[in-house]
């Protein structure tokens, strides 16, 4: 291929490479709940998490090159009791000195059905990283009144508390534990999307 040939393709991909670009959406803090449900002693017991940041890189061309990740403040722990929290965050439970930070950065998407996707990553939580597949379902995309692209997304998974290093507990004298092992975790996600970096320098 001669010299003026390769400049003029190069010219062209480069040209086209914006329309196949990566789109990134990233969580809406006000629109998004982190959420975990465990049994205490009978029934489930509620919390969130109020402190998080999260992206979404969606690549339509092809959506098995698609990534998630986000972070998650540990010590943002919310269960409606403070006394309650206050020991979770310490370390019986979730140690936030040492271990401040939850984070999930996916290693592989896959289509799961209609719009859905199995999101297998690395999750990391006081100090053990372990691989988690998130069965992750697209809600929906589209604009809000405000002309804002929006993307909305959901997962829930069950999660052994002991295999991150949350082992507290006590014995019930009628048998039993004070709180159980697996961990109900839902997210509900609402995205924006990105505004490209020249188009925000404008403004």
């Amino acid at each position: 291929m001669s010299k003026t040939r390769f400049a003029l393709l190069a010219a062209v991909l480069a040209a086209a490479a914006p329309a196949f670009a990566a789109e990134t959406f990233q969580f809406d803090k006000s629109h998004t709940n982190v959420g975990f449900q465990v049994r205490h002693i009978f029934t489930m017991v509620s919390g969130r998490f109020t402190d998080y940041a999260g992206a979404i890189q969606v690549d339509r061309a092809r959506p098995e090159s698609s990534t998630v990740e986000f972070t998650i403040q540990a010590t943002s722990i919310d269960t409606s009791e403070p006394r309650r929290d206050q020991h979770l965050r310490s370390a019986d439970f979730f140690d936030v000195a040492n271990h401040p930070t939850i984070s999930f950065k996916s290693t592989s998407v896959k289509a799961n059905g209609k719009d859905g996707f199995l999101v297998t990553g690395d999750l990391a939580m006081r100090g053990v990283t372990k691989s988690v597949t998130l069965p992750v379902s697209l809600l929906g995309e589209g604009k809000d009144p405000f002309g804002n692209e929006k993307m909305g997304l959901e997962t829930a998974v069950t999660l052994n508390r002991k295999d991150f290093g949350l082992v507290w507990n006590k014995a019930l004298e009628t048998g039993g534990m004070l709180v159980g092992e697996e961990v109900k975790v839902q997210i509900a996600i609402e995205a924006n999307k990105a505004k490209p970096a020249a188009a925000s320098a404008a403004k």
